[in-house]
């Protein structure tokens, strides 16, 4: 494949944007150390009004760090970071990274059962969580190797007086008052950074086979996997991103950071790319229209790394006219598919830019992203970044699809993963060659721009024919409305399946099935028309914004189990 592959989309790199990249061979944590040493006052981060600089940061990460291995963390450990974004997450992260060992990012959302499994298959030693979630974590300690747990709150880092208002007002939105009994395992993280010392800690990372993270896929498709990144994995997705926004204000940005850091995407876009361009994240613990709106005008935002459901919450904020946003120069989009009309509404409303990217966990994220400045087909998840390959294998042959034809999109460059955790059999089904194989179905027109149809899993079969989500989705968030719209395939006895679409209407708008269906009838052909409909007042969703397709599927699964059991009963 290597002699065919042509590489059409280098020709539209705008200059600024290299073809090929030197990435500096070095750990991830090198580069917090090195802006603490050279620009040690500069305002490194800014939370609910508390603000740390770079120098503050590292400080605490090297206290942080000199904890783990007081507490018995060895270089290759795994270090479990169960927290919202916060100051203490982006301590932790890079504390754990000075000792020589491996983050498990873990959301703060996983019931016992999924803390339970990645537990046990990281063999994490140590685990950071939040006081919320505290009681689950300590229902599983036995389960797991867990040896010590480290327990902070919202509050930690909040300036006076809200450190002293925010456990009120968390009891009243929560109901939950938390009472946690500080032991030889379990440990205040407060109290064990004051006791600990800022001491430079000497450990020798290899960046190319080293690991920074274990990064555990959604598990919606199957059991989580921990995908292997090397800090080399994630020091080039980062420097691409830097590279890729070429006129951007370096080291004077100010990055939102509402996407959660538990995710490798708010990791790499909103952390990580913060760090090692020197510039100001404004971190927001979960996002919230309002609060979000805020924060833009109050820290004068200028990237916002975001998911289509951010965006589609902000333009329909009823108080969205009242802010001012014009700081907004990019934003970035990943995640899920990004509709059209809310690119355009957005951008109207900003004036800034918002392009729509395209990656996956086993790539750091990002392989693709559309120009910032440049041509932005409707549509498209834009051209592969710097040193990344991409190609369509078609499904009859395995080879490189022809343009305009639909197959398995296939990645690789230095983002790429080393392979999954203890899963070497998945490891080997994931790529072929060295083409990583992502699962989504999708095509490159003539000008190297790759589209995506859909994912390989997600692909509906009515009659014979295939047909993809995003497509008849896309027709419906088109519809004035409908707010948020996500399609599946249900049995049909006749057709094998037929397309069901779930639809969240925009506050103050109705619409009836039936004029719902004439709409689709008139704009999509008759087999890719939903025969179904369900209106909800919103859909089931992970902490990025991606819309848990898979959860509908097990509900309308569940309800076909539950009406086949009545039927016999009767």
């Amino acid at each position: 494949m290597e002699e065919r592959l042509a590489r059409p989309w280098l020709e539209h790199y705008p200059e600024g944007i290299p073809h090929r990249i030197q990435y500096e061979e070095k750990a991830l944590q090198t580069y917090l150390e090195e802006a603490a040493h050279e620009t040690p006052d500069k305002a490194a981060l800014h939370f609910m009004g508390k603000e740390m600089t770079f120098g503050e940061v590292y400080d605490e990460a090297l206290r942080f760090a000199n904890a783990l291995q007081d507490l018995g963390v060895k270089k290759g450990d795994r270090v479990a970071i169960m927290l919202a974004n916060t100051p203490q997450s982006v301590v932790s992260y890079y504390g754990t990274l000075l000792a020589g060992g491996i983050v498990v990012q873990t959301n703060p959302l996983y019931v016992e059962r999924e803390l339970e499994h990645q537990m046990a298959d990281s063999g994490a030693k140590v685990m950071i969580c939040l006081d919320l979630v505290y009681p689950r974590v300590a229902n599983i300690l036995n389960k797991s190797k867990l040896e010590h747990v480290i327990v902070t709150g919202i509050k930690d880092y909040l300036p006076f007086p809200k450190n002293l208002i925010y456990p009120f007002i968390q009891k009243k939105n929560t109901g939950i008052k938390v009472d946690i009994s500080y032991n030889s395992k379990t440990h205040s993280f407060t109290e064990l950074l004051k006791k600990s010392r800022a001491e430079e800690v000497n450990v020798s990372i290899d960046p190319a086979e080293d690991l920074a993270l274990l990064q555990y896929t959604g598990g919606t498709t199957g059991v989580a996997k921990g995908v292997m990144l090397t800090h080399y994995n994630l020091v080039a997705n980062t420097t691409q991103a830097l590279r890729w926004m070429h006129k951007i204000d370096h080291g004077n940005e100010v990055i939102l950071c509402a996407l959660p850091f538990f995710h490798v995407y708010g990791m790499t876009v909103g952390m990580n790319f913060s760090i090692m361009d020197r510039s100001k994240m404004v971190i927001l613990p979960r996002f919230d229209p309002a609060q979000t709106l805020k924060a833009i005008q109050n820290q004068k935002v200028t990237i916002f790394p975001g998911a289509p459901t951010m965006y589609i919450g902000l333009i329909n904020d009823p108080k969205v006219q009242k802010y001012d946003l014009s700081s907004v120069e990019v934003c970035i989009s990943g995640s899920a598919p990004l509709p059209v009309e809310v690119q355009e509404r957005f951008e109207s409303l900003t004036g800034g830019k918002l392009s729509e990217g395209f990656g996956l966990t086993e790539a750091s994220p990002v392989t693709h992203f559309n120009l910032m400045w440049g041509k932005r087909p409707s549509g498209s998840i834009g051209l592969p970044w710097p040193d990344t390959d991409a190609a369509v294998l078609s499904a009859e042959t395995g080879e490189q699809a022809k343009p305009g034809e639909i197959g398995e999109l296939a990645v690789r460059g230095p983002q790429v993963m080393k392979g999954y955790w203890n899963r070497p059999e998945d490891t080997n089904a994931t790529f072929s060659d060295d083409w990583l194989l992502t699962g989504d179905m999708g095509y490159m027109d003539e000008e190297g721009y790759f589209y995506i149809v859909d994912r390989k899993k997600d692909m509906i079969i009515a009659g014979g024919f295939n047909i993809y989500p995003r497509e008849v989705e896309e027709v419906l968030y088109e519809h004035e409305a409908i707010q948020e719209a996500v399609v599946i395939g249900v049995p049909d006895p006749y057709r094998g399946e037929t397309v069901k679409a779930f639809v969240v209407l925009k506050d103050g708008n109705e619409l009836t099935e039936k004029e719902l269906n004439d709409y689709c009838r008139k704009n999509l052909s008759a087999y890719k028309a939903p025969k179904q409909f369900e209106f909800r007042d919103e859909l089931p969703k992970t902490m990025v914004g991606k819309v848990l397709r898979r959860a509908l599927v097990d509900e309308e699964k569940q309800k076909r189990e539950k009406e086949a059991a009545q039927v016999k009963s009767s």
